[in-house]
């Protein structure tokens, strides 16, 4: 039987109605956003590696993660 500890470190991102969807981008879909909006990593709004939204995520930093919350906005961050 596993422990309540090993079933929350294995899921994706905490399940909670609150807390919005957040989406580790790849390498070329970070190139895009920056060349889209015009600005560089450094600019946009950074998130830090031990948020715990992003357990179980992989993010490390310089990684972007998009999030997009329950009315469809989205914004990005830099992981820090």
């Amino acid at each position: 039987m596993l422990s309540v500890g090993v079933i929350l470190s294995q899921t994706k991102a905490p399940l909670h109605e609150l807390v919005p969807l957040h989406e580790l981008l790849s390498k070329e879909e970070s190139e895009k956003v920056l060349a889209t909006y015009r600005v560089s990593r450094y600019q946009i709004p950074k998130i830090k590696a031990k948020d715990p939204a992003l357990a179980g995520l992989g993010a490390k930093p310089g990684d972007i993660v998009k999030i997009t919350r329950n009315d469809g906005s989205f914004h990005y961050r830099l992981v820090v």
